[in-house]
């Protein structure tokens, strides 16, 4: 018989602070109430359901599928979705959005003065196998300035979305970069309290699917609550 583990949850200081002021939209944001629990109807706990047949294969590798190469280092995103007890979650539908190498995202809100790549959408989908197993190929972000502050520059970043068996399981998060030294600057990055915490917001370099003369290899795993858990933003 499988025994049902206990949910585990949120440890204070592991996840981005509602209200933290630095980060100067999170206080128009943040609740200024007590949240109130709100129960589940059947519907958002039985969907939807996942399988790799949503999702084509081409989806995952975001330089393709345009008239040429886009611009910028290419990189290849990997690593697993766990549950707090570290085991796998295979079907889990992985969306990432992102800037192009300079730094501008294909939107309208997007105005800086950054040039467009027409060969870059910057978005691409993947459904976890069965170890928990994700994979992106991709261009490295570009850093952008974004307002918040005197002289305020966000770090090269990507947007995760993760969407588990129904909806209600939709988890949003952002991967960073080792060694950028806008990471310790960044009030997003620091909503987040335990240092920890944050720490696993960073990538890191890997080697094993670094490929020759192609590409570089980063990994990001990204564990859903327990006190391991990967920031998400709320």
């Amino acid at each position: 018989m499988n025994r049902v583990a206990a949910y585990r949850p949120v440890f204070q200081g592991t996840q981005p602070n509602h209200l933290h002021p630095p980060y100067v939209s999170s206080i128009k944001r943040a609740p200024t109430k007590p949240q109130v629990s709100i129960p589940y109807t059947l519907s958002e706990v039985t969907g939807p359901l996942f399988g790799p047949e949503i999702v084509s294969p081409k989806a995952s590798d975001l330089t393709r599928g345009h008239a040429g190469e886009p611009l910028g280092e290419r990189i290849i995103v990997n690593g697993r979705v766990l549950d707090e007890n570290s085991r796998p979650l295979p079907n889990t539908l992985v969306e990432i959005w992102q800037a192009n190498a300079a730094g501008r995202y294909l939107h309208r809100v997007d105005q800086h003065a950054a040039p467009l790549d027409p060969n870059f959408t910057g978005c691409g989908q993947a459904i976890t196998d069965s170890e928990g197993r994700y994979r992106f190929v991709t261009i490295r972000p570009g850093e952008y300035p974004w307002g918040n502050h005197h002289n305020a520059w966000r770090p090269a970043h990507i947007h995760f979305s993760l969407f588990g068996p129904a909806f209600a399981t939709r988890l949003v998060t952002q991967m960073y970069f080792p060694g950028d030294p806008l990471i310790p600057f960044d009030p997003i990055f620091n909503c987040t309290a335990d240092e920890k915490a944050r720490g696993r917001l960073i990538s890191a370099f890997d080697w094993e699917t670094t490929m020759p003369g192609h590409a570089l290899g980063y990994r990001f795993d990204l564990i859903l609550r327990g006190r391991e858990a990967t920031p998400m933003e709320e």
